[in-house]
């Protein structure tokens, strides 16, 4: 397989102007996250037109000019399952992707499983069968070898052609304008996730006091520093329960810190001060600032009811050759039990109830809630055997 490689920022910058007038780039990453603070990008595979080439980011300071290449309006950026690349394209340009088209997640506008891997992807639309045998490369040794960057290369030789065949099928579907609403909203959670103090996702702090959660808050901002200095994973600096059993005690004395089970471990010892005084700082906080209680779930609401509509949801998804995974989930069908029938002072509008899921099945819910649809048995010998029906 021939390609170029490109391995000084001199040479990226002058691809990168090559390609500036490209209307599709296809590309893809390699990268290691199981022991950094953030995944380290260790090479990147580009497609465009008949040109195939390697960027090779562990041999320049910056890869900065491809990045910026992809937040320039006017062209088709192709990639699957393109979260990471999402997030590495705004850590390095604080903008998403222009113009970005996700075969993964088209392929759950046209009918197909959701999340479906490349190799599926791949197989379904072209036929061909990817050679899985590098899939535990380590991207980060150097030099990597021929069959290594062949491998790397198939994840973006095939893009191109199954744009093509997945954007027919779409338009034929009336979905491109739901497809980029999607791929508007994914990129704006990965946004959302780079620019948010995310301890609310610590593990075990549900249904914690105010004050609980002021001491998670304080705990999460030192562990993620510390992390950061250290390039480290952020659970490696200090697990999920050990917060939670630090915020339920609720005291800065470092003898008490000390006798919590796990707190003794040597890695810690040198950081009780630093533990102390994050904990010290939480209770210091004002009573009127601290943080509100995460709203209780749902799940109270008609058990039965929400069973009906996730079954609902998935008859509705699968005819319209949509992957019910990509609607929605059980979770979802709750918040809208929830607003319909017991509004709450400050509720958010649910995702199903607006944009492109609104329209196909926040309607037909509303319906059924309202008594003015039902949902019958029409052919038990389809593979699809239920139907709504609209009442007089």
């Amino acid at each position: 397989m021939e390609y170029e490689s490109i391995s000084a920022i001199g040479d990226l910058r002058q691809f990168c102007d090559e390609l500036a007038d490209a209307p599709i780039i296809a590309f893809d990453t390699e990268f290691v996250s199981e022991d950094r603070y953030r995944p380290q990008l260790c090479l990147i595979q580009v497609a465009a037109g008949d040109r195939l080439a390697i960027i090779d980011p562990l041999a320049m300071h910056t890869t900065a000019p491809f990045w910026d290449l992809l937040v320039q309006p006017g062209r088709t950026v192709i990639a699957h399952a393109a979260r990471e690349e999402c997030r590495f394209c705004f850590q390095f340009t604080n903008r998403p992707i222009e113009g970005l088209f996700d075969t993964q997640l088209a392929a759950g506008f046209s009918g197909m499983e959701f999340p479906i891997s490349l190799g599926n992807l791949v197989n379904r639309l072209t036929g061909k069968t990817l050679a899985k045998g590098e899939s535990r490369t380590n991207w980060r040794h150097r030099p990597l070898s021929r069959d290594q960057l062949n491998y790397a290369l198939q994840d973006v030789t095939d893009l191109q052609a199954m744009y093509q065949t997945q954007r027919e099928a779409i338009e034929k579907l009336g979905r491109m304008v739901w497809l980029e609403e999607e791929t508007e909203i994914r990129q704006r959670k990965v946004i959302q996730q780079e620019t948010s103090e995310n301890w609310r996702r610590v593990s075990g702090c549900a249904g914690m006091t105010p004050r609980q959660l002021e001491i998670i808050r304080h705990l999460w901002r030192w562990r993620d520093q510390r992390a950061a200095t250290l390039d480290r994973p952020v659970r490696r600096v200090m697990r999920d329960d050990l917060m939670v059993e630090l915020a339920k005690r609720g005291s800065a004395d470092i003898k008490k810190i000390r006798n919590i089970r796990g707190m003794d471990w040597r890695g810690y010892s040198a950081h009780y001060e630093d533990i102390s005084a994050a904990i010290r700082a939480a209770l210091q906080v004002p009573d009127d600032q601290l943080p509100r209680r995460t709203r209780k779930s749902r799940s109270v609401i008609s058990p039965m009811l929400s069973q009906f509509l996730s079954t609902s949801m998935a008859c509705i998804s699968r005819q319209n050759k949509l992957a019910p995974s990509i609607v929605g989930n059980a979770d979802d069908v709750k918040e809208v039990l929830g607003y319909e029938l017991d509004p709450k002072e400050g509720d958010q509008v649910p995702a199903l109830l607006t944009g492109w899921r609104g329209e196909i099945v926040g309607k037909t819910f509303r319906k059924l809630l309202s008594g003015d649809a039902a949902i019958r048995v029409a052919n038990v010998r389809k593979e699809q055997p239920l139907e709504f029906v609209e009442l007089d």
